[in-house]
């Protein structure tokens, strides 16, 4: 299944519904950050040579993320909700995280509910969350779709 983080401005991130991150604001944001890139979709070939699509609305890829275009994937993130999520982020993608929160009035919260309060501190309040971690090793689409 995979771990997720959410960009939220409920104080739980279950009830972000309540004080949504709306998808017009999500994407004006996009439109601003010339680092992030609508997509509205993910596909991918699974060694079965399986497609797997996902198609969002607020489906966006931060393409300034180091393994871009490394054979590492993409840092997706997606709008659902009324928050943002992404599976397994990297400290580098939490930094970020924290940044596009601050800019749309918002939080940063783990699964466990645990706050990831600023970038500087973002690598630190995640010592589980790693790129040596096998699931931050694991292909795209297994972190997007939980496979």
């Amino acid at each position: 299944m995979g771990y997720e983080v959410h960009i939220t401005r409920a104080a739980e991130w279950l009830d972000s519904e309540t004080k949504p991150i709306t998808i017009e604001e999500w994407l004006a944001y996009l439109a601003s950050d010339p680092e992030m890139r609508l997509d509205g979709f993910a596909e991918a070939r699974t060694p079965e040579h399986r497609t797997l699509r996902l198609e969002s609305k607020g489906l966006a890829v931060w393409t300034a993320w180091h393994g871009e275009g490394r054979g590492q994937g993409h840092a997706w993130m997606d709008h659902r909700e009324g928050r943002i999520t992404v599976k397994n982020p990297d400290p580098e993608m939490l930094a970020k995280m924290c940044t596009i929160a601050t800019q749309l009035g918002a939080i940063v919260q783990g699964d466990e509910g645990e706050p990831y309060p600023d970038p500087m501190d973002a690598a630190a309040a995640a010592p589980d969350v790693r790129h040596e971690s096998p699931r931050a090793r694991s292909p795209w689409w297994k972190r997007l779709f939980g496979r």
